[in-house]
């Protein structure tokens, strides 16, 4: 597997389970796609999520009822509780022309990352299921560590433009953004404001600096 940021607007996600697991995946993806769970019931979350909720025994259909419900769908979330309904939950999802995401049973051909999300940036991580506290952990020691990362790619892309008018080569650019995020006073004069925090970087890498350009 490789690692993709996709744009889902538009998309169609059917998620088969309404539980826990359900109600985690409907929040993962109704924020931008559109999102159909089905189940024999629905916890508030997803009823709240702006889901459409079909209430259908799952476990009781034939595979021409499962194949009609993903019919244009690009992902299928098997979310039940039984690994034998989630696999054939996905062969037919591979049959109808869908992707697949496995929350029990075989690996489907997606898996849903825990995501760190600012305004600015967007960090995925994933064990591929073998240890779900490992992501969770580097999430929250990141949320931690750098507090104010918006506010730094912020400074960065506004340093970047000016550098591209005064340093002809993108590879002393590019040395002097590194050493800008290597040093712990540009981190320490974000929390005076991004505004301010530029100015200073601006002071000491380019108009104070002249030997980094």
């Amino acid at each position: 597997m490789i690692p993709l940021i996709l744009d889902l607007t538009g998309r169609h996600v059917v998620i088969f389970g309404g539980g826990t697991v359900g109600a985690r995946k409907a929040a993962y993806f109704c924020h931008e796609a559109r999102v159909t769970v089905v189940s024999r019931s629905f916890l508030p979350a997803i009823v709240s999520s702006g889901a459409e909720c079909i209430e259908a025994d799952v476990d009781a259909m034939d595979d021409r009822t499962l194949l009609d419900l993903l019919d244009g769908a690009f992902l299928a979330v098997a979310a039940t509780p039984d690994a034998a309904l989630n696999d054939r939950i996905g062969r037919l999802a591979q049959e109808a022309g869908a992707h697949f995401n496995n929350a029990h049973g075989k690996t489907g051909d997606v898996l849903v990352p825990s995501v760190l999300r600012g305004e600015r940036y967007l960090i995925a991580v994933s064990t591929g299921g073998t240890s779900p506290a490992v992501p969770r952990f580097l999430r929250e020691h990141l949320e931690e560590t750098f507090p104010s990362l918006d506010a730094m790619i912020g400074v960065e892309g506004r340093l970047r433009e000016d550098l591209k008018k005064s340093v002809p080569a993108q590879a002393d650019r590019s040395r002097i953004l590194r050493a800008v995020l290597h040093d712990p006073e540009a981190w320490a004069w974000l929390a005076g404001g991004e505004d301010e925090a530029y100015r200073k970087i601006k002071e000491r890498y380019i108009s104070g600096n002249t030997s980094l350009c």
